[in-house]
C-alpha cells in the first residue's frame, strides 16, 4: 500500500501479522506500511504476560503508541511507568526513546502504533548487545563482538590494511 490514496478501516479489515518467540507475540494489523510514506500505521495486540519486542531504541523512528484497551507496563531508561486506555506515549529516537512495553493486564493489550519512516532504519537492543539494521532490503542483525575492521578481507588493501 503506498501513499496514493486514503485509507479506511478497523483493525481487523487489515490481515494481522503475528509473531511468537518466548516472552515476545503479537499481532500486527498493518494499515499503512513504511516503505514508500512517511507513516506507518499498525494495530497492535499483545496477549496478557507478554512483549511485543525486546527493549530497545531506533536512530532516526519516533514511536508513538495510543492505548486503546488494556494496561501495559512500559520500560524506558528512567524507569517503569503504567498505561492504559486513551493515554499516549512518545519514543524520540535515540538512547533517551528506549523501551519495550509488557501486557501486565488480564485482556489483551491493544494500541495504534505511529512510527515516522526512515531507509535504513537502525535499532540498538541494549539487554542483548545488538545492532540490527531494518531497510526495504531485508534485517541484519550483529554484536559489536562480531565488527570486523573496515578494509578486513578485502583483496586491494594489502596485508598492512588500517581503518580509516
Amino acid at each position: 500500500m503506498t501513499s496514493d490514496g486514503i485509507v479506511h478501516g478497523s483493525q481487523h479489515a487489515f490481515p494481522a501479522r503475528t509473531s511468537s518467540q518466548g516472552a515476545f507475540r503479537y499481532a500486527k494489523h498493518l494499515v499503512r506500511e513504511k516503505w514508500g510514506n512517511q507513516l506507518q500505521v499498525s494495530f497492535m495486540e499483545i496477549p496478557p504476560g507478554k512483549s511485543a519486542f525486546p527493549y530497545h531504541w531506533h536512530e532516526r523512528i519516533t514511536e508513538t503508541y495510543v492505548i486503546l484497551d488494556g494496561v501495559g507496563r512500559v520500560r524506558g531508561p528512567e524507569g517503569e511507568f503504567e498505561v492504559g486506555p486513551g493515554e499516549v506515549v512518545v519514543f524520540p529516537p535515540g538512547p533517551q526513546g528506549a523501551h519495550r512495553i509488557t501486557n501486565v493486564g488480564d485482556v489483551p493489550l491493544r494500541y495504534v502504533d505511529l512510527d515516522t519512516v526512515g531507509d535504513p532504519d537502525v535499532c540498538h537492543y541494549p539487554d542483548s548487545a545488538k545492532t540490527a539494521v531494518i531497510s526495504s532490503l531485508g534485517v541484519s542483525s550483529w554484536r559489536a563482538a562480531d565488527a570486523v575492521a573496515y578494509y578486513d578481507d578485502e583483496p586491494d588493501a594489502g596485508s598492512s590494511a588500517t581503518d580509516a
